[in-house]
């Protein structure tokens, strides 16, 4: 039996409220309204089947000119992954210097997808310039 559903299509800024007739059974979207392009049925077909994200937070790091480093999935992982990982990386914590790109945790929650610095972050006995302030003083 069909089923309707409401989503909100993220495959672009334009962000559509899409009105979906989806058939849980087949897996396959019969309808859409609202949507601004062709993109929106495989959007609403892949989030009504098997949705994913990237995500990013933040680790804890010793020894480094900040205690927090910022992390990314390498690749979307499945939503239903997305708390397992968090509760993952929140007992992570790595040593400085961090390099952008370094694996930080190896499949991360299981899902065989690593998560990633986001940036470099050198240790603490590196000097590194002050950080601009936004908007300059004067």
């Amino acid at each position: 039996m069909a089923e309707r559903r409401r989503l909100i299509c993220i495959t672009c800024p334009m962000g559509c409220q899409l009105d979906v007739l989806f058939d849980p059974e087949s897996g396959r979207v019969l309808e859409i309204e609202g949507h601004g392009c062709q993109r929106a049925w495989s959007y609403a077909e892949k989030e009504l089947t098997h949705p994913t994200r990237m995500v990013t937070t933040t680790v804890r790091v010793r020894g480094g000119v900040w205690p927090l480093v910022p992390v990314h999935t390498a690749e979307l992982i499945p939503k239903s992954a997305i708390f397992p990982l968090l509760r993952e990386l929140r007992r992570v914590e790595v040593q400085a210097p961090v390099r952008c790109g370094q694996v930080i945790l190896v499949s991360g929650a299981g899902t065989g997808v690593d998560v990633l610095a986001s940036r470099d972050l050198p240790t603490t006995d590196v000097e590194e310039p002050a950080p601009a302030i936004y908007p300059p003083a004067g």
